[in-house]
């Protein structure tokens, strides 16, 4: 299984940039700013990406999530064989002498996915295997069953003979049960119940935003693509499940992408969301975090625009982040004939008001051309293996009453502090507060990750009772302090030394006994939400 590094980094730029000689920028517009609508809180959700270790499992066909093939050749050593020849969808159009292709499929610990008789379906001539957890049952040209033990771990699908002239693709594995209503509807009924009165979904880890690759609208995923792992989910899809659900959409566009994609995509989501459906609108995703190679895509675009001081790049790429957001807001606005479905975000780190106010909105007056400002407000608890105050071996010996007291008596006042200024500042300019990320935020870094008794301690504190009060407070000082849509992170994942970021950990998870999932369920329900609490 790939790990997942931490949402957020110390980062050294924020520290130098806060020291820096503050400048005049254009300004006094913020008195002229529209009014905006009054804030309505209510609960987003950022889902959770697409990989074959997902543990939500949306989808009934689980191939959607598989790995991109990899290429294997007798003899040699396990993914070293031939470069795979692919056609535009991603499935193998031939294989070498002693050579097949394989991809792994439900990588789930713990069993935690469905058993049972899954069926196997495929265009095309040619011969599948299965090892691991799945074994064949019955064989027929294009149709296999295979008798599926979670208990063992994942699986692997083989591709071991296609035809050239007709080659295999179009492969679907549909969970027991689904085989006449996978065409219908693809998504898994636990996912979509689950879900259910959510107000808005967040597609920014469904669309692999951070440090996407995608550049021209032939570059984007399509329905018909192998496996949703390798570029993100197809936009059809996305829009279906919001239709479905009743919910807004949020897209966050690809740094790269260039005014062809962007327009295209608007004109998809034109003509196929519910007009009912309001549109969020984001240039890719945390900008402001060095982490991420968009951040370092904005720098370098405004050394070559001449953006910004050139001793000071981390200013410059601020600057063309407001700059690119303006223009596709505007792409977005020409598409849907006006402003009144849209939601134009600018985002930037919580509670980091001189950003915002220096660079962020006032640089040729974006703010004028936005709805909102958004931050990821998060309860924070970053413990690094070495520092002066809070230290990776010293925490792994607390109790775990002792870590939610130092995440309620330290961490919340001091992201509430954050939300609290953050909207005088979205006042002043007249844009809705928004939270594109949100919730518990205790994780090593920089070495403290690799503490294994503070990941267990960590992981405790989540699943502990405590931690839902703690979030009732947290939420009920959003509101109180006037935000507006909030855009929990993230929806099921496993946890690991990399975070407890999923509101619960599976698909299968007892609800009432998350306590994550309760308290921020239970805080939509008292916004009007028609969610699922159990």
């Amino acid at each position: 299984m790939l790990l997942k590094p931490s949402r957020l980094a110390l980062l050294a730029f924020l520290l130098v940039a806060a020291a820096s000689v503050l400048r005049d920028f254009p300004a006094g517009a913020a008195e002229t700013a529209t009014p905006r609508p009054a804030a309505s809180p209510r609960l987003g959700m950022n889902l959770n990406g697409p990989a074959d270790w997902n543990t939500e499992l949306p989808f009934v066909d689980v191939f959607r999530f598989s790995r991109p093939w990899i290429s294997q050749r007798k003899g040699s050593p396990w993914g070293k064989g031939p470069e795979l020849a692919l056609d535009e969808h991603g499935w193998v159009t031939r294989l070498g002498s002693d050579c097949w292709a394989e991809t792994p499929l439900c990588t789930i610990e713990d069993g935690h996915y469905p058993a049972g008789k899954y069926t196997v379906l495929y265009d095309g001539t040619g011969r599948l295997d299965f090892r691991g957890a799945a074994t064949v049952v019955t064989r027929l040209p294009g149709r296999l069953t295979i008798d599926v033990s979670p208990s063992k771990g994942g699986f692997f699908l083989r591709l071991m003979e296609t035809d050239p002239k007709d080659y295999v693709r179009n492969i679907r594995v549909i969970m027991p049960g689904f085989e006449g209503s996978y065409r219908q509807n693809p998504f898994h009924p636990v996912f979509l119940k689950r879900w259910r009165g959510v107000a808005c979904f967040r597609f920014m880890d469904w669309m692999h935003t951070n440090g996407s690759r995608i550049s021209t609208w032939d570059d984007r995923p399509q329905p018909d693509d192998a496996t949703f792992s390798g570029k993100g989910v197809a936009l059809e899809i996305m829009i279906d499940l919001c239709n479905r659900q009743k919910a807004d959409a949020w897209f966050c566009m690809p740094h790269l992408a260039d005014d062809n994609y962007v327009r295209s995509f608007a004109t998809v989501v034109r003509e196929k969301l519910d007009p009912g459906r309001k549109v969020y609108v984001e240039y890719s995703n945390e900008v402001w975090n060095n982490m991420f190679p968009q951040t370092r895509y904005s720098w370098e675009k405004a050394k070559q625009l001449g953006i910004g001081p050139r001793e000071r790049p981390w200013e410059g790429g601020g600057m063309f982040y407001a700059k690119r957001s303006v223009e596709i807001f505007k792409i977005w606005e020409d598409v849907f004939g006006g402003r009144q479905r849209l939601v134009r975000v600018l985002a930037w780190q919580s509670g980091n008001t001189w950003w915002m106010q220096r660079i962020i909105l006032p640089y040729q007056n974006a703010f004028e051309h936005a709805d909102a400002l958004a931050i990821a407000p998060y309860i924070g608890m970053n413990v690094p293996r070495n520092g002066k105050e809070l230290i990776a071996d010293r925490v792994a010996g607390w109790t775990v009453d002792q870590a939610l007291d130092h995440l309620e008596q330290q961490s919340l006042p001091g992201s509430i502090k954050a939300i609290r200024a953050t909207k005088e500042v979205a006042d002043k300019y007249g844009l809705l507060l928004l939270a594109y990320e949100g919730g518990q935020h205790m994780v090593g870094v920089a070495g403290g990750e690799n503490n294994e008794a503070m990941t267990r301690l960590f992981h405790a504190a989540n699943a502990h009772p405590r931690m839902g009060q703690i979030y009732r407070k947290y939420f009920d000082a959003w509101t109180t302090a006037g935000g507006d849509l909030f855009c929990y992170f993230s929806s099921v994942g496993r946890w690991s030394k990399w975070g407890s970021w999923g509101i619960m950990q599976h698909y299968d998870d007892d609800l009432a006994k998350s306590p994550k999932f309760m308290a921020t369920m239970g805080w939509a329900k008292e916004c009007g939400q028609t969610v699922n609490v159990p």
